[in-house]
């Protein structure tokens, strides 16, 4: 299958197994962007060994306030596409999204940080070109979303709505919105872009995001 860019692995070159980076409210979409500020140590070892290796960090929410925290089931693997090294030891990344993947197992694990046995079979069509809502559909979200963001009076440029393309829009507005960790979940696990558009319009639409429950 096709390389999202001539740098990122093919569907048949993603690992079985993964480093992931449990973290609440950060979740990564295919062809979507994360900025990371690392400083832990164990996640400073996760990254030098990504670096090494495939340069794949799965991200993936906490199911649960236990420590270590459950997992959510679903995550996204990143590509560590930049990354810097500060003089106070931290590490500034910047991850792109290449492929959701389902937990199958967690696996012992020598250094802190956890790693899992990753099942892609479920995420294949991650790797190619996404579905398209129907131009209605497009003109009704992003209606509703000027209309979201000017009741709620966020600052933000409205014209950037017309200007990127739906997915890359899409993937801001996940980031970018305060969303709760459910919703940001639901997102992530929509099967296409069309269900995405479809499930943050009816959030949109439902007025106090913090109130969003699902």
């Amino acid at each position: 299958m096709k390389k999202l860019t001539p740098f990122s692995p093919s569907f048949d070159e993603l690992p079985a197994t993964l480093p992931v980076f449990p973290l609440s409210g950060a979740v990564l979409l295919p062809r979507g962007h994360l900025p990371l500020n690392i400083f832990e140590p164990r996640y400073l070892k996760m990254v030098d060994d990504s670096l090494s290796n495939s340069r794949l960090i799965g991200m993936i929410q906490p199911a649960s306030e236990a420590n270590p925290p459950e997992l959510c089931s679903i995550g996204c693997a990143g590509r560590i596409t930049r990354y810097e090294e500060t003089s106070d030891g931290r590490m500034e990344i910047l991850l792109s999204g290449i492929c959701r993947f389902e937990i199958t197992s967690e696996l012992d694990n020598l250094q802190a940080y956890r790693l899992v046995q990753a099942n892609w079979a479920p995420f294949e069509q991650d790797m190619s070109t996404s579905e398209m809502p129907p131009p209605e559909q497009t003109m009704a979200f992003k209606g509703a979303l000027r209309n979201y963001m000017q009741d709620a009076q966020i600052e933000f440029e409205l014209d950037i709505i017309d200007k990127l393309e739906l997915e890359d829009l899409v993937n801001s507005l996940v980031s970018f919105l305060p969303l709760d960790n459910v919703s940001k979940q639901i997102l992530l696990e929509a099967d296409s872009l069309p269900n995405r558009v479809k499930t943050l319009m009816a959030i949109l639409q439902a007025g106090d995001l913090s109130e969003v429950r699902h």
